[in-house]
């Protein structure tokens, strides 16, 4: 691994150690309320400003851009893109389904990833050009060729319940039309899973640039295609996201630009 991603790789271990540690305190930590359904914990901070200290050891020009309180912006060229508890509301109730996010981001690319299943102890990795590794071995994403064959991963519109609207004739939609859907409620690990194949695509609405930067580059690196719902590739911004090995992600855009 280049220095870069051995930074992120050990920021992700740190922050998941004390993620790990304090969730034998869960109903003791204190709990801030950002919008409708959308958590902050103690434990976000406290994971954030770690991963922020180990990036900042390292490479003490890079920016920061933190879903929390770490936005940091040193003129770099070099952009940390950070999820420090990507699955809050799946933390704080003790369901074990979250992960740590890290994306490097140089200049306008995507260019090295880490997502850290701590419930697993599972690390997802990938470098621009070298493709993608689950711990120790090489992923790809699945060779699955029918919609109607597919497991897909998606995540509800929680934050804006305005696009439910939206959302639930493309669910219902994509239900008949799949084998299954799952929503398991931290988009970074439904990315890493599209990466590899153990889904064989994710979809959802409205997500932020740290729940998506990293599992980007893990389906890119992995042999997959993301888009977002025009076809483009505007997904850190418009938060809209298609994720799926080739042959699927048309079936699945065609089906969610219908409404």
């Amino acid at each position: 691994m280049s220095g870069i991603l051995n930074i992120a790789v050990q920021a992700a271990y740190n922050a998941g150690n004390i993620i790990q540690q304090e969730s034998k305190n869960i109903g003791r930590l204190k709990v801030d309320r950002k919008g409708h359904n959308d958590y902050v914990s103690e434990v976000d901070k406290k994971a954030e400003q770690i991963i922020i200290n180990t990036i900042l050891k390292a490479f003490p020009d890079h920016n920061i851009l933190g879903e929390e309180e770490g936005n940091i912006d040193n003129g770099s060229d070099f952009t940390w893109i950070i999820d420090p508890l990507d699955g809050t509301t799946n933390y704080l109730h003790g369901h074990p389904q979250y992960s740590i996010s890290i994306a490097v981001k140089h200049q306008d690319k995507i260019t090295h990833a880490a997502i850290f299943d701590p419930n697993r102890n599972d690390i997802y990795t990938a470098e621009l050009g070298k493709g993608a590794r689950l711990n120790n071995g090489r992923i790809r994403v699945s060779t699955t060729a029918n919609l109607a064959d597919s497991l897909l991963a998606t995540g509800f519109p929680t934050y804006d319940m305005s696009l439910l609207d939206k959302y639930m004739p493309i669910f219902k939609e994509m239900l008949l039309s799949t084998s299954g859907q799952r929503r398991a409620g931290s988009a970074a690990l439904d990315l890493a899973y599209v990466a590899a194949g153990m889904v064989d695509g994710f979809w959802e609405f409205n997500l932020k640039p740290w729940d998506i930067a990293a599992g980007y580059l893990l389906v890119k690196e992995a042999g997959g295609l993301v888009c977002d719902f025009n076809g483009g590739q505007e997904m850190l911004d418009s938060g809209n996201i298609i994720a799926a090995n080739p042959k699927l992600v048309s079936p699945i855009l065609k089906i969610i630009q219908k409404y």
